[in-house]
């Protein structure tokens, strides 16, 4: 591997080439990403189960499926999205034709996070790659298994003037940075993704900031909660909850909340029985420090289901907390882990009260058969995006933008949004030659009445 500065130096030697901007090139190596990605779906699987102990259908659901739904996305479209684009001309251009060129950026770096290696180390490169750009991307050391298969995939498919992973820890991170890119997409904290923004400000270099935070779900007494049982213990305990968009906590209407309680239990028990440390279907927390971290939130708190932790296997069970205080710790920080807190509210300003107390959250989830209700709140507050009667799910929509505002992140992306994330859109105006309007030309008298009516009219 050569030094950063000499990878660097060798990307922008082979984009200004202008190799990268050919789109058969691209897509020569999109279907060759696909193909070897596609002969390590065991070795992926493995992976993700050395790292989390994820089971195979959770890994194909979160992580494979949408990679390869991702990558036949970008091959099936990439000449479209990459074709310049015809927008309607103004009558102050007169005559012209006017264009949107998608541009590569350059260089791009990309940071990815541990919760879902696979999928945000190549669901980023994927976008950045069909747009054009060379790529160094940063796989989570957190991950090992999945970031060395990361690695070896990425160096069987691309030279390393094209795209290339290093790996390494929170050193290596900090000598990224420190380098000139023309982008950088980070996945990751609030807390990294602030030191992101002040490294990129440096150079004045356009960012992504894919981050998280403490989303609320709602629930009214209008809804069958069998159903939302079913659906909320799904969202909230896959990938044990190590999710960006998992429910952070619940704000249940306070008639409702007892018996929402005993059907959350017998939901968890249902999934991965009354001992789900020993099912086959829940994972584990990454690593001792992130197990620890959740241990002391079960601290000084109502428990009324779970609470068990295992240190040695980095286990925490499935665990509900009864109306926790807001100066609690774990009402302080985003959970990402199988801890779910239970809220109440009698009235909408009691809504607005837990929602308000925090920073902009990246998903807002509402269960209610009331669409004044759902309606309204969804009006009222700021978040990334948000699922009524579900959780989740709208990360699995091509068509719709992930990302976050606020504290939750800065910027959007996925399928064409992908695309368009890490391309710069270059206007150009193709001017006509067989007439030269005289209005714009010295001298101005009695110009401006006929100015002022083509802006009126005609702009």
């Amino acid at each position: 591997m050569n030094s950063i500065s000499q990878i660097i130096s060798d990307q922008h030697t082979f984009f200004q080439s202008q190799k990268t901007k050919n789109v058969s090139f691209r897509l020569e190596k999109l279907k060759a990403l696909k193909t070897e990605i596609v002969l390590k779906e065991q070795a992926i699987y493995d992976a993700l189960k050395s790292d989390f102990n994820k089971s195979e259908f959770e890994s194909f659901l979160s992580e494979f499926g949408i990679v390869i739904s991702e990558l036949n996305l970008a091959i099936k479209n990439l000449k479209r999205w990459a074709k310049p684009q015809r927008v309607q001309s103004s009558i102050l251009t007169f005559p012209s034709r006017d264009y949107i060129y998608a541009e590569p950026y350059g260089s791009v770096l990309i940071i990815s996070p541990w919760n879902y290696p696979f999928l945000l180390s190549l669901e980023p490169l994927i976008m950045a790659i069909a747009a054009g750009n060379t790529v160094v991307l940063k796989p989570s050391e957190l991950t090992p298994n999945t970031s060395k298969l990361i690695t070896e995939i990425i160096q069987t498919v691309f030279k390393q003037n094209h795209a290339t992973s290093i790996e390494g820890d929170v050193e290596t991170s900090t000598k990224l940075l420190e380098k000139r890119w023309d982008y950088i997409f980070f996945t990751g904290s609030v807390n990294v993704g602030k030191i992101i923004a002040k490294a990129a400000a440096k150079h004045l270099i356009p960012v992504t900031l894919e981050l998280g935070g403490k989303s609320p779900c709602i629930i009214d007494d209008t809804v069958n909660l069998n159903l939302v049982a079913k659906r909320l213990i799904w969202g909230k305990l896959l990938n044990a909850g190590q999710t960006c968009i998992s429910p952070d906590y619940l704000i249940v209407k306070s008639t409702v909340k007892d018996a929402l309680i005993k059907v959350l239990k017998s939901q968890i028990e249902s999934y991965y029985s009354s001992t789900p440390k020993n099912s086959v279907d829940f994972p584990r927390i990454i690593n001792l420090k992130n197990t620890e971290r959740l241990a002391q939130y079960l601290k000084d708190v109502n428990i009324v289901f779970g609470g068990e932790v295992d240190l040695d296997k980095n286990y925490i069970a499935p665990t509900l907390i009864d109306n926790p205080s807001l100066d609690s710790a774990i009402m302080q920080d985003e959970i990402f882990g199988p801890i779910l807190p239970i809220l109440t509210y009698n009235t909408e300003k009691d809504i607005e009260n837990l929602v308000w107390h925090f920073e902009k959250p990246l998903a807002f989830y509402v269960f209610s058969n009331n669409a004044k209700f759902y309606d309204q709140l969804i009006k009222k507050y700021s978040f990334g995006g948000g699922v009524i009667n579900d959780v989740l799910i709208h990360f699995g929509n091509h068509r719709l933008p992930f990302g976050g505002v606020g504290h939750s992140g800065l910027g959007a992306y996925h399928g064409k949004l992908g695309f368009d994330t890490f391309s710069h859109k270059k206007s150009i105006i193709k001017r006509g030659n067989w007439i030269d309007p005289p209005v714009r030309y010295a001298p101005y008298k009695s110009k401006l009445s006929i100015l002022k009516t083509m802006f009126k009219w005609f702009a």
